[in-house]
């Protein structure tokens, strides 16, 4: 890496990571000065010689440069570990585009020191006899308070504080004055927060199949030879056992020595992740998510530096975790759109994990029943090591899966949510006491609300999309959080025809009470889950039978697992698919395939019902068949036909403006700079500007960008070049985010 100037951030423990300083790099250093290095340079008028991380290397400087100070030399420690998070910054801010404050911040989280947590204990300094004689005399005396202090300590040496300070009613100041007598010592412990609550350890362990022992052992095998960075991408149809396979690989990575970063896309999939973890691994695990408070953070960042905790669990912001000795980072469900980062930098987890795995010399492993294209792609090229588990354990098998035709149930004069086929299955369910699930791949009481007389459609004023209705009467954006109360006649042509389209999670709960007035119903939705543990309240509640039907969106189809369940519904199949997205069938097949994968995971056979009203579409057809391999053929080949990921990259290039003209131009001119410096020749392709799909958005207008290659450094190229242009371009009213392959169409 070539450059004169290093950027360095002094402090990066400190809340306020908002700053980095320029220093000049000698001559002497240029070799050994790069991104996550530690570096000793002079700081502050008094030049105080402190110690920071280079974090970035640049061949100018944003200063005059004779006021810039020079590095006065690299520290002899080597890489630490909080070296090797800057370099995945750094990493972060080039390959994806973003400031290096946001990738800083990306990866330190937790920026701010919380205060510990104290455990005290009072010690008894005399002998039992000398106590009880202490004791006496403070009677006589009618300290009654410090007289029962005493007592207690005659048969215990030491006491919790806690126990004497609320159980036996004495105030701090009275065993402080006990302490100045030379009677107690109070004694303090530091200790860290665990989010993890105790539980049962029991565990009965499941005799694994040949398919599980080899991938186990190939995985293994890899980390001991030392091959950094490989991938292993795990094919294993729903309930075959792959659960069993992370637990597997990451027990023999703790005999190694090594930590595990175990990656879970939904923060709902938590509870039942960490329940099988802990009984394997006890309190050597721990989670990070957003539900954790900033001390309980602070603490799993600590802990796992300290090398008290073997494993954490979470979402992707849980792969920053910063493990001492990494082996294994394993990535669940690895097709799910929520390891994509929607803020800048617009990290994908699972680049991002094979990065990391390279830099810690440990192992990547990917699992799904209906893996991402680009990861299946990748594999049919030999960049990933495939395995495939095609049969579930033991007695259990794949479930038996219907599809009707909700065209020809309306004609038949069916109007309700629920087809005749799924009905008859439910009271079937309701009458041998068994389970169902319910997915509908939408929240809230109704979709869009527009008139019957005239169409007009309610729409947020801040952003170009409809308002959702409620059950409380409140139309809601569900971007922007802008509210306001149905009103009684289209505000349009004044009709009172003014209603709401498409069923939403209320709406379906509702319905079965009104058919199935008997049945115990619980609903899982972005609503219903606000509260910190609401997740676990719900899937525990269900998975201790205490409902009939778990009503829900996505996150109930997304890895859970409810032997009592032997039938799903799934009430309209079709949403994912009416969306202006190159991935929507992609989408519809995996949401499919996992909803069928959750009936039928115990010793009774399942059932699956899928509601649709394209049932000849290829990705209904295969989902119900559940093939893979042939969904993958008939969609790679559309996407080798049109140029999409996985076969080309794509750049998208979001620009966002108080001012909708000033946005169009600024795009105009990107398109213009691209096509003048790279050329539209060998293979690059620049699509627009043109206006995003939601065009207005909290009343920022937005215009999109689109590069297509099919070598993804070509792209970055050009994305530094569009980085450099509105550096020197940069507009207060005007934002630029990159995203490559990005997940969504905007």
């Amino acid at each position: 890496m070539t450059g004169q100037y290093a950027d360095v951030i002094i402090d990066i423990a400190h809340e306020k990571v908002d700053k980095v300083f320029q220093y000049r790099i000698p001559p002497a250093l240029a070799e050994t000065v790069y991104p996550g290095v530690r570096v000793h340079v002079p700081f502050g008028r008094g030049n105080q010689e402190k110690v920071g991380y280079v974090v970035d290397i640049s061949k100018e400087t944003d200063y005059p440069a004779e006021k810039i100070k020079e590095i006065l030399g690299v520290d002899e420690k080597g890489m630490s570990v909080e070296g090797r998070q800057i370099q995945i910054a750094y990493w972060l801010k080039s390959q994806y585009g973003s400031t290096t404050i946001a990738a800083l911040k990306t990866v330190l989280p937790v920026r701010q020191k919380q205060k510990a947590l104290e455990k005290k204990k009072v010690l008894r300094c005399l002998s039992a006899a000398e106590t009880a004689q202490a004791a006496l005399e403070c009677e006589k005396k009618h300290q009654r308070a410090k007289a029962r202090v005493l007592a207690a300590l005659e048969t215990e040496e030491k006491l919790p504080y806690e126990l004497v300070s609320q159980k036996l009613h004495v105030a701090a100041a009275t065993l402080q004055a006990l302490e100045k007598q030379g009677y107690i010592r109070i004694e303090k412990e530091t200790c860290y927060r665990n989010p993890v609550r105790a539980t049962d350890r029991r565990e009965n362990r499941p005799v694994l199949n040949p398919a599980q022992q080899q991938i186990i052992d190939a995985v293994v095998k890899d980390c001991r030879e030392g091959h950094p960075g490989e991938v292993h991408l795990v094919h294993g149809v729903t309930g075959s056992g792959k659960t069993e396979v992370y637990l597997g690989i990451i027990e023999q990575m703790i005999a190694m020595g090594k930590q595990a970063i175990m990656l879970i896309p939904e923060i709902a999939l938590t509870y039942q992740t960490l329940l099988r973890f802990y009984k394997r691994f006890g309190d050597r695990v721990s989670v990070m998510n957003s539900t954790l408070s900033a001390g309980e953070k602070y603490d799993q960042i600590e802990r796992a530096k300290a090398g008290e905790i073997d494993v954490i669990i979470g979402p992707r912001s849980a792969l920053f975790t910063p493990f001492p000795n990494l082996g294994v980072i394993v990535m669940d469900e690895e097709h799910e759109n929520s390891y994509k980062s929607e803020t800048s930098p617009k990290y994908h987890a699972r680049e991002t994990a094979i990065q990391i795995a390279a830099l810690c010399g440990a192992s990547v492993v990917l699992g799904s029943a209906t893996p991402s294209l680009e990861a299946y792609y990748r594999a049919s090229l030999g960049q990933y090591r495939l395995y495939k588990m095609k049969e579930r354990p033991g007695s259990s098998v794949l479930p038996a899966v219907y599809i009707t035709d909700l065209r020809k149930e309306l004609k038949e004069g069916n109007r309700s949510i629920f087809g005749r086929k799924l009905r008859e299955l439910m009271e079937e369910r309701l009458a041998k006491k068994e389970q169902t699930i319910l997915f509908l791949n939408r929240r809230g009481y109704a979709g869009f609300v527009s008139c019957r007389a005239c169409g007009h459609v309610m729409k947020c004023p801040h952003c170009d999309v409809s308002l959702s209705e409620h059950k409380n009467g409140l139309l809601t954006c569900h971007y922007c959080g802008y509210q306001e109360r149905k009103p009684e006649k289209c505000p349009t042509c004044g009709s009172p025809y003014l209603m709401g389209f498409k069923a939403g999670t209320e709406q379906v709960e509702e319905a079965i009470h009104r058919e199935f007035p008997k049945a115990r119903v619980l609903r899982m939705d972005a609503d219903t889950t606000r509260k910190k543990e609401s997740y676990e309240k719900i899937l525990s509640a269900f998975a201790d039978e205490e409902a009939d039907i778990l009503v829900g969106t996505q996150m109930i189809v997304k890895g859970h697992d409810f032997p009592g369940v032997t039938l799903v519904g799934v009430l309209a199949a079709d949403l994912s698919l009416n969306r202006n997205d190159y991935r929507a069938g992609e989408r519809t097949f995996q949401l499919l395939t996992q909803a069928a994968g959750r009936a039928g995971r115990g010793e009774r056979p399942g059932e699956v019902v899928i509601q649709t009203y394209q049932p000849e579409h290829y990705s209904v057809v295969y989902a119900a068949k559940q093939d893979y391999e042939g969904f993958y053929r008939e969609e790679i080949a559309y996407r080798e036909l049109l140029g999409y990921p996985p076969v080309e990259h794509m750049l998208a290039v979001l620009i966002a403006s108080r001012v909708q003209e000033e946005g169009e131009k600024l795009g105009e001119r990107m398109a213009e700079l691209i096509r003048r410096e790279m050329g539209e020749g060998g293979g690059l392709c620049v699509i627009g500007p043109a206006e995003a799909s939601i065009g207005k958005l909290s009343d920022w207008y937005r215009h999109t960008l689109y590069l297509r290659h099919g070598n993804y450094q070509v792209l970055v190229e050009a994305k530094d070049k569009l980085e450099h242009f509105c550096k020197e371009h940069e507009q207060r009213e005007q934002t630029v985010q990159f995203d490559f392959d990005p997940m969504n169409t905007y």
